[in-house]
């Protein structure tokens, strides 16, 4: 029995991604209520676990399976090959997602790229109204509010989700192409409004 073997039946088994402290949690709590079967990788450490994934990933790809070793943002999971969905996609007779259109999907880069984000500095940028664009994609799970800037107003922030980093394949949004180049290109943003200027007023002089 292998350190690697122990994780290939972790991710066999679990229904969401693992990340490697999950994984090093759960093998450290093997054998803990059972005296009679020691855990001999009871001080297994974070490091080892991410040496054995790669072993794995390396192992599959040599071999040639019809599964892989991927790596999420929330953890490492077991997936099919995408060269085999035409005949998986049997098995999940699910009707197809519906496609985002050119506006969603215009809207929803621009939040990626510059979030969090207000609704106004987006059409600024689109020169349109989001209102419906925005609430699809906060609808599809895309998209959520993240709180409230501190400008006048306080208008509502956006970014995107979880979900939308696995819906693309992203760890994280370091992984958005040319993630750097756009974060600092000039967007044109929304005039902020102007707090009331407090005047001075003088005291009325009484007649004489």
């Amino acid at each position: 029995m292998t350190l690697a073997k122990v994780i290939e039946a972790l991710l066999f088994s679990a229904q969401t991604p693992l990340s490697a402290k999950e994984m090093v949690d759960v093998i450290k709590r093997a054998g803990q209520a059972d005296e009679l079967s020691p855990n001999e990788f009871a001080k297994v450490r974070e490091s080892e676990v991410a040496a054995a994934l790669e072993e794995l990933k390396i192992e599959y790809g040599q071999q040639e399976r019809a599964f892989q070793l991927v790596e999420k943002a929330e953890g490492w999971q077991l997936a099919t090959d995408p060269a085999y969905a035409n005949w998986v996609r049997q098995l999940f007779p699910a009707p197809k997602p519906a496609r985002l259109t050119a506006p969603a999907l215009e809207t929803l880069a621009i939040i990626a790229y510059r979030q969090p984000i207000t609704r106004p500095d987006v059409e600024a940028v689109r020169g349109v109204a989001i209102d419906g664009v925005l609430q699809t994609l906060m609808e599809r799970g895309l998209v959520k509010i993240s709180g409230r800037a501190e400008i006048p107003g306080r208008p509502l922030l956006y970014e995107t989700t979880q979900f939308f980093l696995d819906h693309f394949g992203l760890r994280n949004l370091d992984e958005l192409p040319n993630v750097e180049e756009l974060r600092r290109r000039y967007l044109p943003v929304n005039p902020r409004p102007q707090p009331p200027v407090a005047t001075e007023q003088t005291a009325p002089t009484s007649p004489t």
